[in-house]
């Protein structure tokens, strides 16, 4: 019997990047290294350690307590853990309250919440203005 792996995400229901993956092709379970390039059209979620890169046509995942050195590319990205590196998403960005990176931040839309920390150069398409309209619990 597989299990999916637990996304540990704050408030992550109704997270608009997520809203469209149905499960992780590939999964880096906490504990797990990793070294080396990942690639594909799947959706990728890591909760322990990778160093390398990233080409990926889907969601890439870094969960709380997961950790990256490299540089990411990837359709959608979700960080809730720690990065050191340049971080590239072809469509959308989302830097969740716990995430710590390093590294410059390259999308057409990037949000950060608030007490996430970031070190580098952010750079964006233009800036569109939105009012969250997610309920809190």
């Amino acid at each position: 019997m597989s299990r999916e792996p637990k996304i540990s995400l704050a408030n992550n229901k109704g997270r608009r990047s997520l809203d469209g993956v149905e499960g992780f092709t590939t999964s880096i379970g906490p504990g797990s290294i990793f070294t080396g390039t990942i690639g594909g059209s799947g959706h990728v979620i890591v909760l322990g350690s990778v160093e390398g890169s990233s080409e990926l046509d889907g969601t890439l995942v870094i969960g709380d307590g997961g950790r990256w050195i490299g540089d990411i590319t990837a359709r959608h990205i979700v960080i809730a853990g720690e990065v050191e590196g340049a971080i590239s998403a072809t469509e959308k960005m989302e830097i969740v309250c716990t995430a710590k990176i390093r590294g410059s931040l390259t999308s057409p839309f990037i949000a950060i919440a608030e007490g996430a920390i970031h070190e580098g150069e952010i750079h964006m398409g233009e800036v569109k203005r939105f009012t969250d309209q997610r309920q809190s619990d």
